[in-house]
């Protein structure tokens, strides 16, 4: 088939109306044959360009020896170049209005070379045998009711390849390792920070200057389909960070591209951001919205991606981000909200759900934006689920305090369970939690060694006992001790050398089992139903007891955490009903570095009344313990009424005159 990759009229209706949902397959480069010959078809839009051609080793760089041609009044530019193949370098050689040559890389384009070298690279996409039929039909049946637990991974640090000393690993190389130590863990999605391509290691992917590429850090676009293929043939989601709020100032990118904004908004109070020395796409221009729109379902449809982790949307909703009074434009009603971006995010939601159900959006919305989760038509902005970044700074604060002041701080535990249903959440521990002079997370817990990691024992029992799904950022589940940097491996090394870092790291290994092993914990997750409170204003004793429920209200979950390092040998909570209370979890267990108190005896609940319910259970529980029971909730029977003799004969004596009253009415 002949030229039917061109760019033809309805390619440019939809693409101006922003509704050209594959206009990845026309625009970039694309191995093609006219007229018997093969070679590659090169599209670029560059609508104020008074010239553009396309440039590379082939035509030594020379920007007159391969003219492109305007398709129409669309701003596209096309041309077939015969005998050029797989692996080409290339660049758009872009004449502005006023002369001046400038080399852009395609933003289309599917590979790039590795940095800092820059140039696009022609490949082909179509290559790539793929052997996840099976995980992919099962994608639009994806039950929200079920587990997720996130790792979230920057590929070039959670190991180094030690055959090739300070080099990253290959992902194909990724994949095999990295499943089999997520399906030890008990992960179910791993999510890859830094996946498109990216100039400078330092912003770990999110100054992102080829949408369409996978960054050649890792290998060839065919090892990342490798890599997302062996994680689905090992029942592991693969979830990819997208930035579509910002792009970098490189001069070989998508800023001035045609020498105007075009990418980006033209005024500098909207296309300009102060905080991060980035541009902004300008979402009212359908052309870009297409670009985005399309490159989103690129990942999903080309790459297999079971998610998008959509970064700084708070970024994008509010146009005074980041701005100082003055220095950003209103909307046309005076107000901070960004239309164009909440038309755009609804816009890209709602398609990717129509086209390729069951695939996750999930939106990092630092702010109390209303309705991310909820539909469009609900007046929502159509995200599956959203980052919990309330709970994560509360929880953060609460953890790092002194256990003698947490009593003046119950508030940051508790807060969050009063708006859980409130959106669809995952509970994160990401890496902005990590770096920067943050600590590492078991550095952020207070006391001597051994209390710290009591501490941060305690503190993921929390996480994965409430509401909503969880995300863990790698290094944490073995106590790295170190600040993350994503110049280096991971401290591995703990784990063969320290017994407290094995212990932590088979802790969280039990503990990411029992959250999938235990209905409790997520088939309610979206419901108040799921939830109920025994005891969440204890602040004196640094107590938190309360229930996950089950729809069939078979093996309910009592929980209990102390963030002290008090001992208890005798303990009393309330229960919600009687019944036998069995212990299923404990964070001091001996394995796990706890003090082996530990409650291996099932316990019947006492008619006592604790916690003002009718019902409770005595038990030990440990310094800094998260004590676990299972129980099946029975409704606990009422109290037969004391009748009262004496009241019951005056109720029969007044019941009596009523009736010879209506008798003798009637006659």
């Amino acid at each position: 088939m002949e030229k039917d990759h061109r760019i033809e009229d309805m390619d440019m209706y939809l693409f101006a109306r922003g509704t050209h949902y594959l206009i990845y397959e026309k625009m970039g480069a694309h191995l093609a044959e006219e007229h018997g010959e093969e070679g590659t078809y090169f599209s670029v839009w560059a609508p104020h360009a008074k010239s553009v051609g396309v440039v590379g080793d082939f035509n030594d760089w020379d920007a007159a020896a391969h003219k492109m041609e305007p398709v129409g009044q669309s701003g596209i530019w096309d041309l077939f170049i015969p005998g050029i193949g797989k692996g080409e370098l290339y660049k758009f050689a872009i004449e502005t209005q006023n002369g001046e040559i400038i080399l852009k890389a395609d933003p289309y384009g599917n590979a790039s070379q590795l940095r800092p070298d820059n140039a696009s690279v022609v490949t082909d996409l179509n290559s790539y045998e793929w052997s996840d039929e099976k995980w992919q039909s099962g994608r639009a049946d994806k039950n929200p009711e079920k587990p997720m637990a996130i790792y979230e991974v920057h590929p070039g640090s959670w190991k180094k390849d030690p055959e090739r000393p300070g080099e990253f690993y290959n992902f194909r190389k990724l994949a095999v390792e990295l499943a089999e130590y997520m399906e030890y863990m008990g992960y179910t999605h791993v999510e890859l920070m830094g996946v498109a391509e990216h100039p400078f290691d330092g912003s770990w992917g999110y100054q992102v200057t080829g949408y369409y590429a996978p960054t050649a850090r890792y290998g060839s676009p065919e090892d990342f389909m490798f890599f997302i293929d062996y994680m689905h043939q090992h029942n592991i989601g693969v979830i990819v960070d997208w930035v579509p709020a910002h792009f970098p100032r490189d001069a070989f990118g998508l800023g001035k591209f045609d020498g105007t904004a075009l990418y980006e908004y033209a005024d500098p109070r909207r296309g300009e951001h102060p905080d991060w020395g980035t541009y902004c796409f300008d979402y009212s221009r359908t052309e870009v919205s297409n670009f985005l729109i399309a490159n989103a379902l690129f990942w999903i449809e080309k790459f297999h991606v079971d998610g998008l982790r959509v970064d700084a949307v708070a970024s994008m909703l509010y146009l005074d981000y980041g701005r100082s009074n003055g220095n950003w434009i209103p909307n046309e009603y005076g107000g901070n909200e960004s239309y164009d971006a909440i038309s755009f995010l609804r816009h890209v939601n709602s398609i990717i759900q129509k086209r390729d159900p069951g695939t996750m959006m999930i939106a990092e919305e630092s702010t109390a934006w209303p309705k991310v989760t909820r539909t469009p038509e609900d007046g929502g902005l159509g995200f599956t689920y959203k980052w919990n970044m309330g709970w994560m700074h509360d929880f953060l604060e609460y953890m790092q305090c002194d256990p003698f002041f947490r009593k003046h701080h119950q508030n940051q535990l508790t807060f969050s369970f009063s708006y859980a249903y409130s959106e669809n959440y995952i509970l994160v521990l990401s890496h902005d939690e990590v770096v920067h002079l943050k600590k590492s997370m078991i550095y952020k817990m207070p006391g001597s060694m051994p209390e710290k990691f009591g501490n941060l024992r305690a503190g993921y029992g929390l996480m994965m006992m409430h509401p909503g799904k969880k995300l863990l950022f790698m290094g944490q589940d073995f106590g790295q001790l170190e600040e993350w940097s994503e110049a280096r491996s991971l401290d591995w090394y703990l784990l063969d050398q320290y017994p407290e870092h094995q212990q932590l790291h088979h802790y969280l290994r039990d503990l990411l089992h029992f959250y999938r092993e235990h209905s409790a914990l997520y088939e309610l997750d979206d419901s108040p139903e799921g939830f109920e409170w025994i005891n969440g204003a204890d602040a004196d004793h640094n107590m938190l007891t309360f229930c996950r429920m089950t729809k069939d209200k078979k093996n309910c979950l009592l929980c209990h955490f102390n963030f002290s390092p008090v001992v208890y040998e005798e303990f009393r909570s309330g229960t919600l009903c009687p019944g036998t209370y069995t212990e299923v979890f404990n964070s001091n267990a001996v394995e796990y570095g706890g003090d082996g108190m530990v409650n291996d005896k099932p316990i019947e609940a006492e008619e006592i009344g604790w916690d003002y319910k009718d019902y409770s259970i005595g038990y030990k529980l440990g310094a800094f313990g998260v004590c676990i029971f299972k129980f099946d909730y029975v409704e606990p029977k009422k109290p037969e009424p004391v009748i009262d003799e004496t009241e019951l004969k005056i109720t029969e004596k007044k019941t009596q005159t009523k009736k010879t009253a209506t008798r003798k009415k009637k006659n």
